[in-house]
């Protein structure tokens, strides 16, 4: 049994990225689903969009944020609500939505999607089943309990997913998504080098990763999304990428 993590440090985060790194170019290969297949397999006579915005029709992208809440975020909300932008939000339970339960109700307040990013960030392919439940099941009670609304999505930490990941997933109503962008904002505190190496990956349909823990990503946010507004993006939720169809228990969504 590998030694129980003790916390969720900077420190540990620059090992982890690395990590996620390698997880998506090739050392965890999975089955995903990309949002335009999703748009595609929606059921017939689902609404045409979601929220408003119609993801077939417009220049879509998403952006999500891990590992918070945090004493960076409500400078980030202000910015998401003075840019009339609505994100996604990746909540790691100990010492983030049990320390900020305040700033988890305003994100769902103010219409984020608020989602899972586990409970202490273990790695879900090194633990047991049942450690695997704990981490999944602790954050979505407490979302719950402080939103009324249960999460449908997860994102794994490092993006280390299998099949038996996907399975416990399944179970507990849970739809995993990875990411397209990222701007390693765990390597630097450069906000300028954050938004270029945002705007050099941003695509249709993208979904951009990045941590509202790190001091030099919020004041990145608006440049980023003035930037891509410029070049005519629409920024969506996960959910609302993914509409008409919807995200399903046990599958990974990436594009």
């Amino acid at each position: 049994m590998r030694e129980r993590r003790r916390g969720f440090r900077p420190a540990a985060l620059v090992s982890a990225a690395v990590g996620m790194a390698l997880a998506l170019t090739g050392c965890a290969q999975v089955d995903t689903t990309s949002p335009s297949s999703a748009r595609k397999e929606a059921v017939q006579g689902a609404p045409a969009s979601f929220g408003g915005v119609d993801c077939r029709k417009a220049k879509c992208i998403a952006l999500t944020f891990d590992a918070g809440p945090s004493e960076n975020s409500p400078r980030l909300l202000d910015i998401l609500k003075e840019k009339k932008v609505h994100a996604t939000f990746f909540l790691l339970g100990k010492r983030h939505i049990e320390k900020y339960p305040q700033l988890v109700k305003r994100m769902s307040d103010e219409g984020h999607e608020v989602a899972s990013h586990t409970w202490d960030h273990k790695i879900l392919t090194d633990i047991s089943d049942d450690q695997v439940r704990d981490e999944l099941q602790r954050p979505n009670d407490a979302i719950e309990r402080i939103t009324g609304h249960k999460p449908t999505l997860m994102r794994p930490p490092q993006g280390r997913t299998d099949a038996n990941i996907h399975e416990i997933c399944k179970k507990l109503g849970l739809a995993e998504v990875l990411w397209s962008v990222t701007a390693k904002d765990y390597a630097t505190t450069d906000s300028a080098l954050i938004t270029k190496r945002v705007l050099d990956q941003a695509d249709r349909d993208g979904i951009i990763l990045l941590h509202d823990i790190y001091s030099g990503t919020v004041p990145a946010v608006p440049g980023i999304i003035d930037a891509l507004k410029k070049r005519g993006y629409t920024f969506v939720t996960v959910p609302q990428l993914l509409a008409p169809g919807r995200a399903e228990p046990g599958k990974v969504y990436r594009p």
